[in-house]
Order: C-alpha cells, then structure tokens, then sequence
C-alpha cells in the first residue's frame, strides 16, 4: 500500500497551468509522488503528462464523470493511456438515479462500462458519500450497488469519511469488499461547534488502526489523502495528513 493525494484537494490550485505546474512541485516536495487526477481545469493530456513528469509525479487513478463514461468512452480511454494511469472512478452517482431503483440501474450500467474499461486494461471503482447509506426495505444504497454488479468490473473506492458521515463503519465496509478494492480515500472525521467538520488525517476522531489493517486485509493499493474542506491552507493540510501517514507507518 501506498500513499497518494487527490488533487481535488487542491482544486483551486490546478484551474491554470501556470498553477498546476507549481502546484505539482509544491506536491512533490511534501513527499508524495502520486496523485489521483479530479477537480483540474482544461489542459491538453499530452501536456499534462508531461507536466506530471516535470514534477516526478505518477498518477495513480482519476475520476471522471457519468456522461462520459457512457458518451466519450475512447477518447477517455485514450487519456488514460497517456496518463499511464490504471484506475478509473466515477466521482458520485448522478443525482437523478440517488433512489432504490436507480442504485439497481446504475449496478446493471455500471457492470456494462467495468467490463469495457476491463478489456483496455483499466480497472472501473465507485467513489461513495454518505447518501448511498440511506436504506431501501433494509439495504443501503450502496450494498444495492455491490450486490448487484459484477464484483470483477465494478470495483469500490471507499471514503472513509462518508462511511462514517452516514454512520457507517469504514473498517467493516473496506473489509466488506475485500479484492474489490484498489483505492480508499483516507479523510478524517472530528467535530466543530459540535458540527461533523473533515479534518487531516490523524487530527480527527477515525479509529485509523482498524482502517489501516482493514486495507491490508482487503489488498488496497492506494490510500489516497482527500480532505474537500481544509481548516487551514490546503498545502499545510496536504503536508500534515502526509507526515501523520509517515509516523503510522505508510509509506509513498
């Protein structure tokens, strides 16, 4: 297992590329020396890639959106080639589809597109929130999701502070999933004006002991710092949730 960054993080930081250029070195020399592509402005992929070398970075999954997954499907395929980046995800589930048949909708599609983007090479993950967790005559959103695909094309990207937001378990659930996970989205959880705030990794309330030794057993590959809202500069947040992982043992 290995440490990554979401560049959604760093969203503001990656709109020009002027910006992503010193936002990638900036990167870089924290320590980490991959990332996951989301949230960045317009730029050509042959470009980017070769800002991504210019800095020593790797990428190590994207996300990308529903319509073109179903409308644009090889020329994404095509900029992942590029990227030399193995892992697909799709970000959220389009919000006309958030209801019990939706979630079985989405399963059956879902399986279609993961087994398209298997025979390229890649690998197709979910990236949850905490509104998959509401409950259908007993199931959650999100086992319809699991239980309904094929567990070979969709894989799960589990974050683990939605799991908790929507009272979940992020050990059990990335244990849950066992070989259906490549990517987990590390984000801690603690309380502000007694109000659920997202906080760097390790500065918050998640049992990180249970989650670290639930990747492992379920064979995780990236753990990927994620936090949508810093209480501090963003780089400062990047830097602490890298060193924290550090001291737990991860390495990047």
């Amino acid at each position: 297992m290995k440490i990554a960054l979401t560049l959604y993080t760093l969203r503001q930081y990656v709109q020009t590329p002027q910006d992503m250029a010193v936002t990638f070195k900036k990167v870089k020399e924290t320590g980490y020396n991959t990332v996951q592509l989301s949230g960045l402005g317009p730029l050509d992929t042959k470009q980017l890639r070769r800002m991504l070398d210019d800095a020593g970075l790797d990428v190590c999954a994207t996300h990308v959106s529903y319509d073109r997954l179903k409308n644009d499907f090889d020329r994404l395929i095509e900029e992942h080639q590029i990227l030399r980046c193995p892992h697909i995800a799709i970000g959220s589930l389009p919000v006309d589809m958030r209801h019990k048949q939706g979630y079985a909708q989405f399963a059956i599609e879902a399986t279609e597109i993961g087994r398209r983007i298997c025979e390229k090479g890649f690998d197709f993950s979910y990236h949850n929130h905490a509104f998959e967790l509401a409950k259908f005559d007993g199931k959650t959103g999100l086992e319809i999701i699991y239980e309904e695909s094929d567990s070979k094309a969709l894989l799960a990207e589990i974050d683990t502070y939605w799991i908790q937001y929507g009272g979940g378990d992020p050990a059990y659930w990335i244990k849950k999933l066992k070989n259906r996970i490549k990517v987990v989205h590390f984000k801690d959880m603690g309380i502000i004006n007694n109000t659920p705030a997202m906080f760097e990794v390790g500065e918050g309330n998640l049992n990180w002991n249970e989650i670290i030794e639930a990747c492992r057993y379920s064979k995780a590959e990236w753990l990927v710092v994620e936090q949508d809202i810093c209480q501090m500069d963003p780089f400062e947040s990047i830097k602490i949730s890298f060193q924290n992982m550090i001291s737990m043992g991860l390495k990047s």
